[in-house]
């Protein structure tokens, strides 16, 4: 039965995600809360949080829709492109982006991540 999930109703674990083959520079020490699972896990929703660092964030085989609650990063794209983002912020990442997050003191996102097939 299909059924809405209220973030705020959710006490999920907050898992430590180990950043040692993404880290550039610093020491990040990223956190994720997944608060929703679907379609055979290709739908994933939840928040996440960083402390500072710089650091890859690919979206290999995926498309991830951030919204930035708290904090804030410049985004660097492989193109050369920067982008800042704070609280209030909303974006995409397309399937193949390479982005390098430099964040400089904490940044908190909600997300929502939709697995793309590999061809």
């Amino acid at each position: 039965m299909p059924k809405l999930i209220k973030f705020a109703d959710q006490s999920p674990e907050a898992i430590r995600q180990d950043t040692s083959a993404v880290t550039i520079s610093g020491a990040p020490g990223h956190t994720v809360w997944v608060h929703f699972k679907g379609a055979d896990d290709t739908v994933r929703a939840g928040i996440w949080e960083s402390t500072a660092g710089v650091f890859r964030g690919p979206q290999n085989n995926q498309i991830e829709y951030c919204y930035i609650l708290e904090g804030g990063a410049t985004i660097r794209t492989q193109d050369g492109a920067e982008f800042d983002v704070t609280a209030g912020d909303g974006f995409v990442m397309d399937n193949g982006l390479q982005p390098v997050w430099t964040v400089p003191d904490r940044v908190k996102k909600q997300w929502v991540i939709v697995s793309v097939p590999t061809q």
